[in-house]
């Protein structure tokens, strides 16, 4: 039956109006509407009033057929999300990301995605920056066609915004001391150092019992003496926020560096710090609970030194240093005739240089191959 038959057999008491609802499958506050405009203007009513009328912000078909070009043949590997934001920004086409969503999903372009699981609640965020940073890396393939590395990155858990984001042949203990030193120099010392169990994070003497509950590795040295407290995750689900993160940044940085026609990963170190961060930070940075810092200044340390690989020595009887199968000459110093059978210490640094300290004082710099580097001396 057609909307008029139906509306007809209730005014005639044939019908109840609550079974023309059902029938014409409408409220009773939509049935009534329409019953009221059949009563005013008779069968005109109940046609639908946009019948026959442009839509004044309907986008044309060269533009829809543009849209799914642009996705087909340059974007084909970017999310929705993603491509939308080039969409809009790069290309100026002014459409929703709903309206691209459903366009791409009917043209094929794009899969539908999967109902969602149970209702999960997340962890709260701490209220301000600087209380909790994770650290974290990723081996993906972020470069087509050349060697995977891992990308380190740090980050807030406040609000979500990347503090340091390095490629690295392979995270260790050296990345992680470049992403400490990176913050610290800039931002100051924090509260709590989130990260997961990684060998050169913390040692692990029984795999039945967890970490060891004193740790001396060389990133547990500089926690201890900067007073962060280092918290091991138990599980990749643990590290929730990071795992999300490296999740959005494998969907977008991979793309990007293709269009960007980045083809090594020191032309990609640079696309980050230029260029990806400060666009991931703009779009996806939260505004904290509490506009208050807790990160507060690093005075009186040598925050160089700290945060080095250190290797304790003890110098030889020709002023040498036994170090990697080789030596480091310690060069004269004016207020002390030699350094023989003296306790120093030799320090990788984040750059990979080399230096020897002792007593805390500087003796010596070194090139990453060992050669001494003129000027200096102890200071």
């Amino acid at each position: 039956m057609t909307r008029q038959q139906v509306i007809t057999k209730a005014i005639e008491g044939r019908i109840t109006w609550v079974q023309a609802a059902e029938v014409l499958r409408l409220t009773a506050r939509q049935l009534r509407r329409l019953r009221q405009r059949f009563e005013s203007l008779g069968s005109k009513g109940l046609l639908d009033g946009r019948a026959g009328n442009e839509r004044k912000k309907r986008i044309a078909p060269a533009v829809l057929a543009e849209v799914c070009r642009l996705k087909r043949e340059v974007y084909a590997d970017f999310s929705v999300k993603h491509f939308h934001e080039q969409l809009t920004e790069k290309h100026k086409v002014a459409a929703s990301y709903t309206w691209t969503k459903e366009v791409l999903q009917a043209a094929g372009l794009v899969e539908r995605a999967p109902a969602r699981g149970k209702h999960r609640r997340k962890r709260e965020r701490r209220p301000m920056i600087g209380m909790l940073l994770h650290l974290d890396a990723s081996t993906h393939e972020w470069l087509a066609g050349v060697p995977k590395q891992d990308l380190n990155v740090m980050l807030d858990d406040a609000d979500g915004r990347i503090l340091f984001a390095q490629f690295v042949e392979q995270e260790g203990t050296r990345s992680t001391l470049a992403a400490l030193l990176h913050v610290l120099r800039r931002l100051g010392r924090f509260c709590e150092f989130y990260t997961d169990r990684g060998s050169h994070f913390c040692r692990t003497g029984d795999t039945t019992k967890g970490p060891d509950e004193d740790q001396h590795g060389q990133v547990a040295r500089v926690l201890r003496a900067l007073g962060i407290r280092h918290i091991l995750a138990r599980s990749p689900e643990a590290r929730g926020r990071s795992e999300r993160a490296f999740g959005t940044l494998q969907g977008r940085l991979p793309q990007e560096l293709r269009v960007a026609g980045v083809q090594s990963y020191p032309q990609a170190n640079d696309y980050l710090t230029q260029t990806f961060v400060p666009d991931f930070n703009r779009r996806f940075t939260v505004p904290p609970a509490q506009p208050e810092s807790a990160f507060t200044p690093v005075v009186d340390l040598d925050l160089e030194l700290l945060l080095s690989i250190q290797h304790d020595r003890v110098v030889r009887n020709d002023n040498t240093v036994a170090f990697r199968n080789g030596s480091l000459q310690l060069p004269a110093h004016a207020d002390r005739r030699h350094f023989v059978r003296c306790p120093v210490v030799v320090h990788e640094f984040v750059d990979q240089t080399l230096g020897i300290t002792f007593q805390g004082r500087l003796l010596a710099r070194y090139s990453r191959e060992g050669e001494l580097r003129k000027g200096r001396g102890l200071r």
